[in-house]
């Protein structure tokens, strides 16, 4: 087998990443995407996306001739001898389940044309006991049969920090029996290893659930703590002074522990709707009934800004000017899917005000998604004569930025800040009127 060679089948962020980053890393790579638009583009040296850092691997091997993009199952077979399947793994419309139809799309295209051996990797999260059911089709698909082994290995990707993750991950790990396709992860990750990164082999379905786990907790904390926001407003406490305390707990920690509009994006909304979905198909709903909670917290928090920006305004939105600042649902990143920051936007404006959204880097996606609202290229244009400023992406830029110059071209000086990412008593100290989730 020729481990130099590798094929990464899906071009979206996490195979588009993952394929540059392999490359990096010395190997000669192949990704496939039925998209053509999608191939000429990456084969063009742009990306589809936002990821720092990423364009510039993505060009660098490309020069270098260590990476090259194809709509061509055929080609990708007769390239390499080992397959990443990187595709999406979206929520179903229908449902909270998983939609598997470009998993297996990708495994119907690809089984057919392996003739010789060959190792086949899963980084996509799928429902544990997906993969067990991919072997079974692969071997019946792949004319050279028993000769193709499978593995799932999770991807553990931070939006924003994609090729640190990819290049220095903190775990890696493979679930197979099969000892050829351990043994090439392991020549896969050899750079990795070097820097004594933790390799950890499993079964396919312990593989399957690390992932959806590792999301399910972090989505528990981050929920946990805005429940403590929701009981601090109640009480008159302050939450980020909870979160400080609690933080010094070593079993505890401070991360993730940061109260404010929730999490959204690709990855862990869908990911806990679909762990439960499959726990139900499992026959053990009841071991992550609490995760519907975790959700149902996640989704009060958006509404709970809604109520805050009213209240400072005065009670309602008709006709008034609201000035957002953020539209992704994280900072680094262009990604809006189930953002936060664009629920309350929408919200806001279909109570009747003049919404007007600034970010960095999520203008494009934003406007096709919700042309209803008003779109800036500054941050000052977006505030513009605004009577409330909603802060709802922790961007660099609007941390940092001087609470006087915002003041000197909105129309009220009054801020709700949804990500608890400025310090109150600066900005009040200069005239603003400053609410926050969990906040006195």
């Amino acid at each position: 087998m020729v481990a130099e060679r590798i094929s990464v089948i899906g071009t979206g962020y996490l195979g588009a990443t993952h394929a540059a980053c392999m490359a990096e890393l010395g190997f000669d790579v192949l990704g496939v995407d039925v998209d053509r638009e999608k191939v000429d583009q990456l084969s063009a040296g742009r990306l589809p996306f936002y990821e720092p850092g990423l364009e510039e691997v993505l060009n660098r091997n490309l020069a270098n001739g260590r990476l090259r993009f194809t709509s061509d199952y055929a080609a990708a077979a007769e390239f390499a001898d080992i397959h990443f399947v990187c595709v999406g793994t979206p929520q179903r419309p229908d449902s909270n389940a998983a939609d598997l139809t470009h998993v297996t799309a990708a495994v119907e295209s690809l089984a057919p044309l392996l003739t010789r051996p060959a190792v086949v990797i899963g980084k996509s999260t799928v429902p544990v006991g997906t993969a067990a059911g991919i072997a079974e089709r692969i071997a019946e698909l792949a004319p050279a049969g028993s000769e193709v082994g499978l593995g799932w290995s999770p991807e553990f990707l931070r939006e924003g920090f994609g090729v640190h993750d990819t290049l220095h991950p903190n775990r890696i790990v493979i679930g197979s029996d099969s000892e050829r396709v351990v043994s090439t992860m392991r020549e896969l990750s050899a750079a990795q290893l070097a820097e004594d990164i933790p390799f950890l082999v499993t079964d396919l379905q312990t593989a399957e659930l690390v992932k959806v786990s590792a999301n399910a907790f972090l989505a528990t904390k981050i929920s946990f703590i805005n429940a403590m926001a929701e009981v601090s407003e109640a009480a008159g406490a302050d939450v980020m002074k909870l979160a400080q305390a609690l933080s010094h707990d070593d079993r505890i920690g401070g991360k993730f522990l940061g109260p404010g509009l929730g999490f959204g994006g690709g990855c862990l909304p869908k990911d806990i709707r679909a762990f439960m979905a499959r726990a139900d198909e499992l026959g053990v709903e009841p071991a992550l009934s609490f995760l519907s909670e975790v959700d149902a917290i996640n989704q009060r928090r958006r509404s709970r800004t809604v109520d805050l920006a009213r209240v400072l305004i005065g009670g309602g939105f008709a006709g008034r000017r609201v000035g957002v600042l953020g539209a992704a649902f994280k900072p680094n990143s262009d990604d809006i899917r189930d953002s936060p920051a664009l629920e309350v936007a929408a919200t806001v404006a279909s109570l009747g005000a003049t919404v007007t959204v600034y970010d960095p880097e999520a203008l494009e996606k934003a406007q096709q998604e919700h042309p209803e609202l008003n779109y800036a290229h500054s941050m000052l244009e977006a505030v513009r004569d605004a009577e409330v400023v909603l802060l709802l992406t922790e961007w660099g830029e609007f941390r940092d930025v001087d609470p006087k110059q915002l003041a000197k071209v909105v129309a009220e000086p009054r801020i709700v800040d949804g990500r608890n990412a400025l310090d109150p008593e600066h900005w009040r100290a200069h005239g603003w009127t400053y609410r926050a989730l969990g906040r006195p």
